[in-house]
């Protein structure tokens, strides 16, 4: 590591400890020539998860987005912000775990919807209306008819 007062390539690490939220080694050195000291953090490189759009586009996934779009559905609904930060993160953290470096926006939107039906079936109806872009009346009359369906059956 070199000394940023220096310039030398020689350093001794002094002291490691994580950093508050784990994600990362504060290390303290001694540069072995000026002996000065400085710090440095080490942390793990991660590749950039994209997402492909419907139109092909591709832009860095958000979790933001996921947030803000059920915010959007569960307006005026039971839904705690911290219940829709808790799918988002469950949400992000498959989507990591599959270890793909592009995930398509409709798999998100079916991951979204697949937890909005479980924790509030209102909002699942309106993130759906809008996600599935229905074309008229019946196409959105065949999905409540399909959901409560499911509901009678399970």
């Amino acid at each position: 590591m070199r000394c940023p007062h220096c310039g030398n390539d020689e350093s001794k690490v002094i002291d490691s400890r994580p950093t508050e939220d784990n994600t990362a080694i504060r290390r303290r050195r001694e540069c072995l020539n000026c002996e000065k000291r400085f710090t440095t953090y080490e942390k793990i490189e991660s590749i950039p998860l994209i997402v492909v759009k419907k139109d092909g586009n591709r832009e860095t996934f958000d979790r933001d987005k996921i947030i803000n779009g059920m915010i959007k559905s569960c307006e005026k609904r039971p839904v705690s912000i911290e219940k829709i930060e808790s799918v988002a993160n469950e949400i992000e953290s498959d989507i990591k775990k599959k270890a793909k470096k592009e995930v398509s926006s409709n798999e998100i939107g079916e991951e979204i919807m697949k937890h909005l039906k479980k924790l509030d079936e209102v909002a699942y109806v309106r993130f759906a209306s809008v996600y599935r872009q229905f074309k008229d009346v019946n196409s959105f009359m065949d999905a409540l008819n399909k959901m409560l369906n499911e509901r009678e059956d399970g």
